[in-house]
């Protein structure tokens, strides 16, 4: 099958919602390169990559851009130009998956961060960007959601501000890099707001000063890849439910910081 056959089939996920422009494009390679494995990553770093290439993908999905800015447009900047050619080299293709998921009726990325979780509770979809609603079936507390986030999802560390231990019901998650998160944060549903990274000075900041004040505030700071890679993971079984001929494989970028210990 052809790299742009799969890639129709794969965008109808999302494909009612009108695009007038979109970062889901060829990046790399031919669209008519025949293709038998497809890697699937979260960031496609150099180690990703290489990883891909050894285990002999023909093509590579990412969800994150290569070039350090949302719409992948590649300058002549030096790492740019080294790290374009050493994909080039690899002989894949790679497509960017990131805007089509997000608009799927059900947030892929935040579904299948709500399966990993394993939450009791009743989840919803707004029609917001990397918008999910969680409704608790059993209280929790911010400093209890942060642990089993570190388990569930194997990220080191989860960044806390705001209340810690009151019992929440209402959480909110926006994974990934949402911007200003302060009209979902400030609603007076929400209780505990879930988000990979964040405008810390003001963000945070809010969540601090709300708690102080005796709003029940709290923001969990889960880190980027940490916070969607479940999803990409998920996505990466529906696609090999779409697509059972072709074989697929997540391939794991890893969280982007090291720690003292």
């Amino acid at each position: 099958m052809k790299a742009s056959e799969i890639i129709e089939k794969v965008f109808t996920f999302g494909k009612d919602f009108h695009y007038e422009t979109t970062c889901d494009t060829l990046k790399c390679g031919s669209p008519d390169k025949e293709v038998k494995k497809v890697a699937v990553t979260m960031n496609s770093t150099v180690d990703s990559i290489k990883e891909a290439v050894a285990w002999g993908a023909d093509m590579m999905i990412t969800h994150e851009p290569l070039y350090y800015n949302h719409m992948d447009e590649h300058s002549d900047e030096s790492l740019e130009t080294e790290k374009r050619a050493f994909l080039e080299s690899t002989g894949m293709t790679v497509y960017r998956f990131h805007d089509h998921p997000h608009r799927e009726k059900q947030d892929m990325i935040g579904k299948g961060e709500y399966i990993a979780l394993q939450l009791d509770g009743t989840v919803s979809y707004p029609d917001i960007f990397a918008l999910t609603r969680v409704n608790m079936n059993t209280p929790i507390t911010p400093l209890e959601l942060a642990k089993r986030i570190e388990d569930k999802l194997g990220i080191k560390y989860v960044r806390i501000a705001g209340v810690r231990d009151e019992k929440c019901t209402h959480i909110s998650a926006m994974f990934g890099a949402p911007g200003d998160i302060i009209p979902e944060l400030s609603r007076p549903e929400t209780e505990i707001m879930i988000v990979g990274e964040t405008i810390e000075w003001r963000c945070a900041e809010y969540a601090r000063d709300a708690a102080a004040l005796g709003r029940k505030k709290s923001l969990l700071v889960l880190g980027h890849e940490g916070s969607e890679r479940a999803g990409m993971v998920y996505i990466t079984e529906k696609f090999k439910e779409l697509l059972p001929e072709i074989e697929f494989k997540y391939i794991e970028c890893g969280e982007v910081y090291t720690y003292t210990r």
